[in-house]
């Protein structure tokens, strides 16, 4: 039995290192080293080579090596193959800090004060307690629940909005796309971590931004595809958005001449939030194969239909 891992040397070297300590019996081998393919049961990878998949006769499982699975191609994906996206604490912990970080940047100004002393401006704004505003976040999974719960101890008022309904201590939750609006009206930053499929590409528009109290914020830590960029450069000329603050874009990495770049109320960082880190990935890994292995169901599979 064979796992097939596809990633860069570094992270590549590391995952070698653990297995080779963790699971002596599991061949792991490493792109474009793959021996014989009749022998691979698994595959570990963000985004296979072209025909890869359909030429291991005896694959049962591709690991997505990210929490996110807009990437794969289902098609190219045979049919009776699971697909497992990546849930491990290092992802959690990235995105919660990421998410914080942003929230209590534009919640305590530190952007506008940034700008004040680029021009030499000593100004100061009026400082609001955290319980004064409502962070909302969309996309109810694993991550946002996480992130919610992190921003739960600053006193902020939490909403959450969820295609399927949840329940979460603290939490004013909303469901459906029925209750989308106001589930909006209520929040003065928004946090944006739903899954990209057909059905949420594009949300972040410019219904959506007008549908958000005059001078929100809005933060998009999901995918790229899920934000029109000339709508958000058309509501934060208006103002009617406050700020944004994205770390993710569609294409990545943006054109040098995409305006985003230079607006001076959009904060860009290049898709860092949260990666996966091979210390606490691997083990997470382990475990689920380990699962399979015994016959048990394994954590964390797509639902093809649903895409996430």
């Amino acid at each position: 039995m064979s796992l097939l891992y596809i990633s860069d040397a570094p992270r590549a070297a590391a995952w070698a290192r653990f297995f080779a300590e963790a699971a002596p019996d599991i061949a792991f081998r490493v792109w474009p080293e793959t021996g014989d393919l009749a022998d691979i049961e698994y595959v570990v990878a963000w985004q296979a080579p072209s025909g890869l998949l359909a030429s291991l006769p005896n694959l049962k499982v591709l690991f997505s090596s990210g929490a996110g699975v807009d990437h794969v191609d289902f098609s190219a994906v045979p049919s009776g193959v699971q697909v497992v996206r990546m849930v491990e604490p290092g992802i959690i912990n990235g995105m919660v800090e990421y998410a914080t970080l942003s929230v209590l940047a534009l919640h305590r100004d530190l952007l506008d004060y940034l700008a004040f002393q680029a021009s030499g401006a000593w100004r100061t704004i009026e400082v609001l307690p955290a319980s004064a505003r409502t962070v909302g976040v969309m996309g109810l999974g694993v991550l946002g629940q996480a992130v919610l719960e992190r921003l739960g101890a600053f006193g902020f008022r939490l909403r959450g909005w969820n295609r399927s309904a949840r329940r979460i201590e603290g939490v004013e939750t909303f469901a459906g796309d029925e209750t989308l609006h106001r589930f909006l009206a209520g929040c003065d930053i928004l946090i944006c971590l739903l899954p990209l499929t057909s059905q949420t590409r594009g949300i972040l528009g410019r219904g959506l931004f007008h549908a958000l109290p005059r001078g929100a914020s809005v933060i998009n830590v999901g995918r790229g595809g899920h934000l029109d960029q000339a709508a958000l450069i058309e509501a934060l000329d208006a103002g009617q958005l406050g700020r944004a603050i994205l770390d993710v874009t569609d294409p990545e990495p943006l054109p040098a001449d995409s305006p985003l770049w230079r607006h001076p109320r959009v904060t860009l960082t290049p898709h860092i939030a949260s990666m996966t880190q091979p210390e606490t990935a691997a083990p997470r890994l382990l475990e689920n194969l380990r699962r399979h292995q015994r016959g048990e169901p394994l954590r964390d599979v797509v639902d093809r239909q649903r895409g996430y």
